[in-house]
């Protein structure tokens, strides 16, 4: 597990969150830690390094 910092497309907090470096691409949706709205995340790692991050807001 690895700890990536960013910022929410919602309220620009800074927030973090643990990723799996195990698995070689993710796509998955959480919740912001700050005010609860729902984030996409996309994530790859090659050979257990961050090679892409990117987080979305999802319209409601």
């Amino acid at each position: 597990m690895e700890e990536h910092f960013f910022q929410c497309p919602y309220c620009w907090e800074e927030i973090s969150m643990l990723l799996d470096t195990s698995v070689s691409h993710q796509t998955y949706v959480e919740d912001c830690e700050v005010c609860c709205n729902p984030m996409e995340l996309s994530v790859n790692y090659d050979n257990a390094v961050l090679s892409q991050f990117s987080v979305a807001s999802i319209e409601q």
